[in-house]
């Protein structure tokens, strides 16, 4: 008598879910020809469209800037001979004149001198190997969430390492390393400094406000308080589901770490030379003689940096500027290092610092240029507009226009960053949409941005389209040779629900009920009038 074969176990419905999500995001395209596609796709449409005259009520009052005399905002077509040659005139300037690509470029000058002299790593390692072992959870996360200054650095060096801290102290690697990537990548938009990320997103906010109100600024600024207060939420956030949820599932560590490069983890491991400790030192006094001089130029009633019309901070050279101001920063504190411990001797380090960090950007520069012509031709079309104001119009018929709506548009932002893991990349799709249509039923795009990055943040950990996705899999192979994709996302699953859930409701707190503004001079609600 033959024995029947057991029948295979069936997948939770969740991991039935995330195969099918990431199948999606395999089958989509490479992000750059993606945005080539939907570029071409926008000419064609705008072409049928156009044929068939599409066109929907502006909801602008009469005079404002933009407005046709009609009153109506109409399909224009780039499927013909003027829009060819408008296409062909603009196609460069388009890609130079886009807003984010200079305020990154220069940024990273800056970040790329204090990354390359040894700045970020000595101190992340400095956080994370003198904290009290009863506070090495809360460091490691908090490291995670500063390390976005420079994004790279926390996943090369702060998740290896915090996997090997942990194994060094009896506990999980596993645990050290989920602790690590949350920070990381989970609190990847929280920050107490203005890094790079944020010229690049209000940039792209900009373009797509603009094409409501063509004037409208976004300072990099513009969700900085949010961010610094989220800094601290995603810590205590990361550290109670690692202590709570994650390290007591793990269990204890009874496995040998395999295939362990032991220089490079030893190296991981020293503590700081007695050089390094000293450069920290200089780059701290550098730091405050810095903030000084700051101060001395800003907190004048007449200061130099003050806004000239009004004496104001808000609406002055120093929100207005905060890209140079990053620049300047970096490039000091990374030169005061890298001269104390021997990484930076002349100029031409600071040079080749410098060149490094723009060879790091091949592929961002190539994805810039697609997505500059798609949210060009967006604008030009007026598909973005008249999109915005049937989705407007659309909630206003449902009656959802309230604060609300937008636990719904982080719900669609977290979603679509599972299949589009690039932070710029879904932003430079979705903002020409969300953007006009959130600001045509009153919502400043200042809290639009900062509504889009807690979806975008709280969803990057579970999602195998994450670029830095696959590198995590073989810091977790190291510890857990037999591990697989499921096994990452089930351990980080847990902080994506809760950032989710309690990010969101923070944001509803703070913008809402408190009523405060998520950055200098941001404001939270837009009137379409002006």
């Amino acid at each position: 008598m033959t024995e029947k074969k057991a029948a295979p176990a069936r997948e939770p419905a969740i991991t039935r879910f995330l195969h099918v999500v990431e199948w999606l995001g395999n089958a989509l395209p490479h992000p750059v020809t993606l945005f080539a596609l939907f570029a071409a796709g926008v000419v064609v449409l705008s072409g049928i469209l156009g044929y068939f005259d599409v066109a929907v009520v502006d909801p602008r009052p009469e005079g404002a800037k933009g407005r046709a005399d009609n009153g109506l905002i109409e399909v224009v077509s780039l499927m013909n001979a003027e829009g060819l040659r408008r296409i062909v005139l603009n196609l460069v300037r388009n890609f130079v004149e886009f807003a984010p690509l200079g305020t990154v470029l220069v940024a990273l000058l800056g970040v790329g001198v204090a990354e390359r002299s040894g700045w970020l790593t000595a101190l992340i390692r400095g956080m994370v190997l003198n904290a009290p072992p009863s506070l090495v959870t809360v460091i490691v996360v908090l490291a995670g969430v500063l390390s976005n200054t420079a994004s790279e650095m926390g996943y090369v060096v702060l998740v290896p390492l915090a996997a090997v801290v942990f194994y060094s102290l009896g506990r999980h690697p596993l645990a050290g390393l989920a602790a690590a990537f949350a920070g990381v990548s989970g609190g990847y938009s929280a920050n107490l400094l203005i890094g790079t990320v944020d010229p690049l997103l209000s940039g792209i906010t900009e373009e797509a406000a603009r094409l409501v109100d063509p004037t409208y600024t976004v300072d990099v600024s513009a969700n900085w308080y949010f961010m610094v207060a989220s800094t601290f939420l995603i810590t205590a956030i990361g550290s109670l589901i690692s202590l709570k949820i994650v390290e007591p599932s793990l269990g204890p560590y009874e496995g040998t770490p395999e295939g362990l490069d032991e220089d490079e983890e030893s190296h991981r491991m020293d503590p700081l030379a007695a050089r390094e400790k000293q450069g920290l030192k200089n780059t701290l006094w550098a730091t405050l003689i810095f903030a000084g001089v700051l101060i001395a130029l800003v907190y004048p009633e007449n200061g130099i940096l003050r806004n000239q019309e009004t004496g104001a901070v808000a609406g002055s050279p120093f929100l207005k500027g905060i890209v140079a101001i990053i620049f300047v920063y970096f490039l000091m504190v990374g030169v005061v290092y890298g001269r104390t411990v021997g990484t930076i001797n002349n100029d031409r380090d600071v040079i080749n610092a410098m060149a490094h960090a723009m060879s790091t950007l091949g592929l961002y520069i190539a994805l810039v240029f697609f997505a500059a012509q798609f949210v060009k031709f967006f604008g030009w079309t007026n598909l973005g507009s008249i999109t915005a104001v049937a989705g407007a119009t659309f909630l206003e018929g449902i009656g959802l226009t309230g604060p609300g709506v937008f636990f719904l548009f982080i719900l669609v932002c977290a979603f679509i960053n599972l299949m589009l893991g690039s932070a710029s990349a879904q932003w430079a799709v979705t903002a020409p949409i969300f953007v006009p249509m959130l600001m045509l039923i009153g919502y400043a795009p200042e809290v639009i941005q900062a509504a889009y990055r807690i979806g975008d943040s709280s969803t990057n950990i579970i999602t195998p389209m994450m670029s830095y996705f696959g590198l995590i899999m073989a810091f977790v192979a190291r510890y857990q040779p037999k591990a697989g994709v499921g096994t990452l996302i089930a351990m980080m699953l847990p902080y994506s629900v809760a950032f989710i859930v309690f990010w969101s409701s923070f944001f509803f707190l703070w913008t809402f009920v408190l009523g405060l503004p998520v950055g200098p001079s941001s404001p939270t609600y837009y009137s379409p009038a002006g």
